[in-house]
């Protein structure tokens, strides 16, 4: 009897040494300074390809969003701007297209990227303010926050200010730290990048600002060539980007007023709500998720049964926490802070219609300031439990990937700005251009939202050129439409359709005018129909 039951224990004892030596050695490496980066490098990677193809699958039915396709377009040009915003977003997106294809998978791959090297830099911000415990776990809660996956596709602006902020926040703290001239210019370089991302990033700068003001060590900071060091480096390196605006009439500013200017205060008061409510609801699930992480730590089980309200009340403790820098930690409570309750209180003050995308850039800090309360204890089971959580999720959410994109889509079986088949309308109008004058499609015109997609998917990859908005991307020009000729592309439900013929009438009287409907077939389901107005005028002759 005891040799048949030899084999059948052993298994056991085995498999539960194996897995908490699993558990032993991801601790260890967490917190093991020569082996945390490497790990935390794996996990934004292994994040980053599990998150692409999970969006491959959930986005079949879909074309690019347009600002992805806007992003690819601009970085057909290495500009000093672009229009609307200044000119990083499309500088990046022209170097990764020069290594991968213009094709959805490769934006989805753009957006992961973007979103795993912005989970790095968080890491090694909270490195600066928390112990590798903590910052391990700072960083899975990031990877677990909406932002970094499921809202973290669309490539643009905003997703890039993910990498850009967090590098600034890095480079306060070092120079805060250090107050050397080196540093200094770190951080100048730092806010240069950033505000070459997009302007908005001024939010964080000034949040920056107040809290090197309202902090107790100001004056060591202020009495150091750091900071000032810093606003001389950050002035010369915008130097180029300034000169382009005064060139173009600061078209941006004035895109900016044109668009999120609003006279109606009720509106601006369910936005600035909506904004709110929206960001908190993301930020719960990560929060949320790492209090699980916490409170099923050895002896839950056991708690659960004889005292449940200690699960919570253990994690939390009095005493000096050796795991937090206060001083670090202040710098960043005060910056989230701002950054939290400034844009709201300011788009209800000067009436701004108050985006929930521009919430995207501003709550990276969130997961840290959390971690640094001192009161706060984290066990090393924690850590293992908040990368199970993640790897489970992401998993169970890649495997069932394909149903969800189904349900979505039946869902929402007459979205034309979600399922329109405009990839379908440019290859169509390329093959009609080429069939007509037996050359490259140069220039298509009309809206963002009808023309960005058709720039991305069409062969010739045409110029965007938008003649009824003041804010062009300078990728073309109105005297490049006669030279090269045009075809023009607009919804016929569009109010500002009239505008658009008339600029046709007095550009290119002659332009062949048709409609030409479209409509994609995903898995053997329809999607919607789309009709467009199509105005073709010949290149010179």
């Amino acid at each position: 009897m005891s040799t048949t039951s030899l084999p059948a224990a052993r298994p056991r004892t085995k498999t539960r040494v194996s897995y908490n030596r699993f558990r032993a050695w991801l601790v260890a490496c967490a917190t093991r300074p020569e082996a945390s980066l490497w790990l935390v490098i794996q996990l934004a990677i292994l994040h980053a390809v599990l998150w692409t193809f999970i969006l491959i699958n959930l986005k079949a039915a879909q074309d690019v969003h347009m600002d992805v396709a806007e992003a690819w377009g601009w970085g057909q040009k290495f500009l000093l701007g672009y229009g609307k915003h200044p000119p990083l977003s499309g500088w990046v997106a022209g170097l990764w297209f020069k290594v991968f294809p213009p094709t959805d998978w490769a934006t989805y791959a753009l957006a992961m990227a973007t979103d795993s090297v912005g989970m790095v830099i968080c890491w090694l911000v909270a490195l600066r303010v928390v112990d590798a415990r903590r910052a391990f776990l700072v960083v899975v809660m990031i990877a677990l926050y909406p932002i970094f996956n499921f809202k973290g596709f669309k490539y643009n602006a905003d997703l890039l200010q993910l990498v850009t902020l967090p590098l600034l926040v890095l480079a306060y703290l070092n120079a805060f730290e250090k107050r050397s001239w080196q540093s200094g210019i770190w951080l100048g370089l730092a806010g240069a990048l950033a505000l070459m991302t997009k302007y908005w990033v001024l939010t964080m700068i000034g949040a920056i600002g107040l809290a090197a003001l309202i902090h107790p060590e100001r004056l060591r900071f202020l009495l150091s060539p750091a900071p000032w060091i810093a606003i001389a480096t950050l002035v010369v390196a915008m130097i180029p980007h300034i000169v382009w605006l005064a060139d173009v009439h600061f078209v941006p500013l004035t895109y900016a007023g044109d668009t999120y200017s609003l006279e109606d205060s009720g509106q601006v008061h369910q936005l600035v709500a909506g904004y709110a409510l929206h960001n908190f609801a993301l930020l719960a699930l990560p929060v949320a998720l790492a209090a699980l992480a916490m409170a099923l730590v050895p002896q839950w089980f056991t708690l659960l049964l004889h005292s449940p309200l200690r699960i919570v009340t253990r994690a939390w403790g009095r005493g000096v926490n050796p795991g937090v820098n206060l001083s670090r930690a202040l710098n960043v409570w005060i910056i989230q802070i701002i950054v939290a309750i400034g844009p709201p209180l300011g788009a209800l003050a000067f009436s701004i219609y108050m985006k929930t995308d521009w919430g995207i850039s501003l709550f990276f800090l969130v997961p840290l300031a959390l971690v640094a309360i001192p009161a706060l204890r984290v066990q090393s089971a924690t850590l293992f439990n908040i990368a199970a959580i993640w790897l489970v999720l992401s998993v169970a959410t890649l495997a069932a990937s394909p149903w969800i994109a189904a349900r979505e889509m039946a869902a929402n079986a007459g979205n034309t700005a979600t399922y329109g088949a405009r990839s379908d309308l440019a290859r169509e109008l390329t093959q009609a251009w080429r069939q007509r004058f037996g050359s490259r499609w140069a220039i298509v015109a009309g809206t963002m939202e009808s023309i960005q997609p058709l720039v991305f998917y069409s062969p010739d990859h045409p110029a965007a050129l938008m003649p009824i908005e003041a804010w062009d991307s300078g990728l073309t020009s109105r005297d490049d439409v006669k030279k090269y000729g045009f075809i023009g592309v607009f919804d016929p439900t569009d109010g500002r359709l009239p505008a658009f013929e008339k600029w046709v009438s007095e550009t290119a009287p002659n332009a062949e005018r048709m409609v030409m409907t479209t409509r994609r077939f995903t898995h053997g389901k329809a999607g919607p129909s789309m009709s467009w107005n199509i105005y073709i005028a010949p290149p010179a002759k």
